[in-house]
């Protein structure tokens, strides 16, 4: 009798990934039903329905699992040692005014160790995915190992709300600082698939304000990151996922060193 070999987590992340991203893609344009979440934030019916997805792929797959949605929130056991991320569609003011900046994501936690996650563009149909060792892209069939890059100079920062950690840092001083002008080149894309950017060498770094912890936003970013290679702390130079202190991936050290730099120059000196 044959033997049939069980999908890996990984494989799985990534066919959920694809599933919800199917969803995204054939919704756009649609000017879908937008449901008020509060604080000027609110879901679409596509997010709703690329969470459905996603959610009947993990399930199926690994039933007794445990998933944080951002749009269903818990389900399964508290403190289940195995629970699946998932953020259906980060970047929904992007989608909901026609701007295809988008990503999917989904990672595995096993205890406190991310093991598997994906993020998928669901407009370049292409899915950036990580067994916990190795961090690849998956594009027209074929798969790439990931090679981070700081060649482009470019470093993505999150402006969007909330920043527990002003006033010792402000992504737009950070923008201002006479040396990021001199060596960087900002860019704003309101989405964590610039994340993944990092990883893949699109993006010299990203720098965000603001509590990583358990995030469905950035989970499957960070795991990629650290997979391939790149510099990953929080804004104070800690390991991530340590508290409200936000993001700093760099493509190498040279980059998080710099970025570190003028960070800290903006905390008052008695903290520094």
């Amino acid at each position: 009798m044959a033997i049939l070999e069980m999908e890996t987590d990984a494989r799985l992340a990534v066919r959920a990934a694809r599933a919800g991203s199917a969803v995204v893609r054939g919704m756009y344009g649609t000017s879908p039903e937008r449901f008020d979440k509060g604080a000027g934030d609110f879901a679409t019916a596509a997010d709703l329905d690329a969470e459905q997805a996603i959610l009947e792929a993990l399930r199926g797959a690994r039933p007794d699992d445990a998933v944080t949605g951002e749009e269903s929130g818990h389900t399964g056991t508290a403190g289940a040692e195995r629970r699946w991320l998932v953020d259906p569609l980060c970047g929904t003011l992007n989608y909901a005014v026609g701007n295809m900046l988008v990503a999917v994501n989904v990672a595995l936690r096993v205890g406190a160790e991310t093991v598997a996650a994906a993020v998928a563009d669901p407009f370049a149909d292409e899915v950036f995915w990580t067994d916990g060792a190795g961090a690849y892209r998956r594009f027209d069939g074929e798969e790439r190992e990931l090679a981070p890059s700081s060649g482009s100079r470019l470093v993505d920062v999150n402006l969007d709300p909330p920043f527990p950690n002003a006033p010792s840092f402000r992504a737009v001083r950070l923008l201002a600082d006479p040396d990021f002008v001199a060596g960087f080149r900002p860019r704003v894309v309101s989405t964590t698939l610039a994340v993944a950017w990092v990883a893949a060498g699109r993006r010299a770094a990203y720098v965000t304000d603001g509590d990583l912890r358990d995030s469905v936003h950035f989970t499957a970013g960070i795991a990629l990151c650290e997979a391939a290679g790149c510099v990953v702390t929080d804004l104070y130079g800690r390991p991530p996922y340590t508290g409200a202190a936000g993001l700093i991936a760099a493509a190498d050290r040279e980059t998080h060193t710099a970025l570190l730099e003028m960070i800290r120059r903006q905390a008052p000196a008695a903290d520094r």
